[in-house]
């Protein structure tokens, strides 16, 4: 079994993948070649924007946005620790500082009642109800990352709410999330930017890295298009800005472009996909199943459950890896835990809910091919005594 079945889906769209490669190879246009910005324009079109920036990568395009906005030294971004080191190595390479927030113990997203706290926290220069960073200058909010964990929204109603009252930006890292929906509005259009990755496994994936962001700013689009090309202004030996090598390869687009054609259809799949999980896992319940509030579609990167603790977390994924089913964790550590972050002098405790899904959490295959026979096989493994 598969835990992401990228076989599956290639054996559909091999013949339209290679024709896509073998027009690449005749037009020879192997950098921001014609196949970037009809990626672009097919993909804003889809998100509900005016504009879209490819990049190389998730990573880079958090990276352009907070360029975008100018982000450096002094200023702090306020973001959740429970989610991929990215989110919060953008923040420290510009020399910004990371402000962690705790999450939503129901859908792992950040808190926005902890939000606010953080945010006054700053203001006073005093951690009060709300632990802080270690500092050597006096820090200023400029601006919220809020993640869509595994393929859920965020709650941006009150997230973009309260950065308006404080004047902040958001940035929606929809790494996870490209095809999810908050009320009827796509991922990637529900912040000031919404950054999505590429990577193989995300919901839609290259064959390699790739990025994009979705702004309806156009000042915040052109800076983005300038920085991913090392700054450039009217042509490339005209640099405006210092900026970054940050190019999505034509043939990334090019494969995009074939894999996006039945990205909708997929889209529905997974949602056909985890409705079975949770009837399955729910009877009876050996593990809590991930919450979807009813204004929300989860575009289902993962599946994600919880054990009682860590101890259960382990027998149970010993369980199943006697079976050869594969599972993973999606997290281990929290960010504020993690060497790269000891300068902010954080510790064990101040987010704990955050420490606590980590030392319970773990996956479960998830993909638009995965048969209900799977399903079934994995829910009796996990319910077996």
């Amino acid at each position: 079994m598969q835990f992401i079945d990228l076989a599956a889906q290639q054996k559909r769209i091999r013949d339209r993948i290679e024709a896509n490669i073998a027009a690449l190879l005749d037009h020879g246009r192997y950098i921001m070649g014609p196949e970037i910005k009809s990626l672009e324009e097919k993909l804003a079109q889809y998100v509900g924007v005016k504009h879209a920036v490819s990049c190389a990568s998730g990573t880079d395009a958090l990276l352009l946005a907070l360029m975008a906005y100018d982000i450096g030294p002094g200023d702090a971004i306020l973001t959740t620790p429970f989610t991929f080191i990215a989110t919060g190595e953008v923040i420290s390479l510009l020399g910004a500082v990371p402000v962690f927030v705790d999450i939503d113990p129901q859908t792992f997203n950040l808190d926005p009642a902890k939000l606010e706290q953080a945010i006054d926290a700053i203001a006073e220069e005093a951690a009060g109800d709300h632990p802080l960073p270690r500092s050597d200058v006096s820090l200023a909010a400029r601006g919220i990352i809020a993640v869509d964990l595994f393929g859920l929204p965020a709650d941006y109603g009150r997230i973009n709410s309260i950065a308006r009252h404080h004047d902040l930006f958001v940035l929606e890292d929809a790494a996870q999330s490209f095809g999810a929906e908050h009320n009827g509005t796509m991922a990637g259009s529900l912040a000031d930017i919404g950054c999505t990755s590429f990577f193989p496994a995300k919901p839609l994936g290259c064959y390699g890295d790739g990025g994009m962001c979705f702004t309806n700013d156009e000042n915040l689009a052109e800076a983005m298009d300038s920085l991913r090309l090392h700054g450039k202004g009217i042509h490339k030996y005209d640099n405006v800005r210092t900026g970054i090598n940050g190019r999505m390869d034509t043939l990334q687009a090019a494969i995009l472009l074939v894999k996006f054609e039945i990205f909708p259809e997929e889209i529905e799949l997974r949602q056909q996909v985890a409705q079975r999980y949770t009837r399955l896992l729910n009877q009876p319940a050996e593990v809590q199943t991930p919450a979807v509030p009813v204004e929300m579609k989860s575009a289902w990167a993962q599946y994600s459950v919880l054990a009682k603790d860590g101890a259960h977390r382990s027998k149970l994924q010993d369980r199943l890896k006697a079976a050869d089913i594969p599972t993973a964790i999606y997290y281990p550590k929290p960010l504020h835990l993690q060497t790269a972050f000891k300068f902010l002098g954080y510790k064990e405790g101040d987010f704990p809910v955050s420490e606590d899904l980590c030392s319970r959490i773990f996956s479960l295959p998830m993909h638009p091919y995965l048969s209900r026979a799977d399903q079934e096989r994995i829910a009796t493994v996990l319910s077996s005594r």
